[in-house]
């Protein structure tokens, strides 16, 4: 009885952005490209004249130069032969691609540099902060309003009275201390501004936020303390 055993193989693709690389970075590049691929077995019928390509490549090279000066005209020549050569190596690089048929060895030899194309796994989420809290349109509302956290898929912001200087609250394990509580919670879908509601003018009330990631809650924020009017 046979067994055959499927084994996935990472697909080796050329990394072709030329376009988002400033000039000295990209002429290495096409010069790698134009020395891999020239007169290489393995890359035998490129779509692109190579004598053309390296041609192109060395006016590309001195106009660059003549633009560092400044000059419009030098910078619109310079940047008309950027795009053709870009061009060419967009061509050679699909060509190298399907003609290295997925081995390493053989691409190498072609002067592409292979795309990384390894994910990112999601990362727990900083502390979150708040960005301000202030008063609301009407007597007895607060407005707070969470920073926006990358990752971050939804919020949370907690908030409870601040007690007065005279009253102490025994905390575990601790000592009479002055804490806030209750706590209540409110719910954001998003990074938005949270109105709070019936709250006591006159009454120093304490908020904190926390965001929603991937791999669960950050940390509270610092808290802000803030008097109701």
């Amino acid at each position: 009885m046979n067994t055959k055993t499927t084994e996935h193989v990472k697909k080796i693709k050329p990394l072709l952005n030329f376009s988002k690389i400033p000039d000295p970075d990209l002429l290495k590049r096409l010069h790698a490209i134009r020395d891999g691929v020239t007169g290489n077995p393995a890359f035998a019928s490129p779509p692109v004249d190579m004598a053309t390509f390296k041609a192109g490549v060395d006016a590309y090279d001195t106009l660059a130069t003549n633009a560092l000066d400044g000059g419009k005209k030098a910078i619109s020549a310079k940047k008309k032969q950027r795009e053709i050569v870009i061009k060419m190596a967009m061509q050679l690089g699909h060509y190298v691609w399907a003609a290295s048929n997925n081995d390493l060895a053989t691409f190498n030899t072609s002067g592409f540099e292979v795309a990384q194309n390894t994910k990112i796994p999601p990362q727990p989420l900083p502390q979150a902060s708040i960005k301000y809290v202030d008063r609301g349109p009407i007597s007895g509302q607060v407005v707070v309003k969470p920073k926006t956290l990358k990752g971050g898929v939804s919020y949370e912001v907690r908030y409870a009275v601040v007690p007065s200087a005279g009253t102490t609250v025994a905390a575990p394990g601790a000592g009479p201390s002055i804490v806030p509580g209750p706590w209540t919670s409110v719910m954001l879908p998003g990074p938005k501004t949270a109105t709070i509601t019936n709250l006591t003018p006159g009454t120093t009330y304490q908020f904190q936020v926390r965001a929603l990631g991937k791999l669960g809650y950050s940390d509270w924020s610092d808290p802000a303390n803030f008097i109701c009017t």
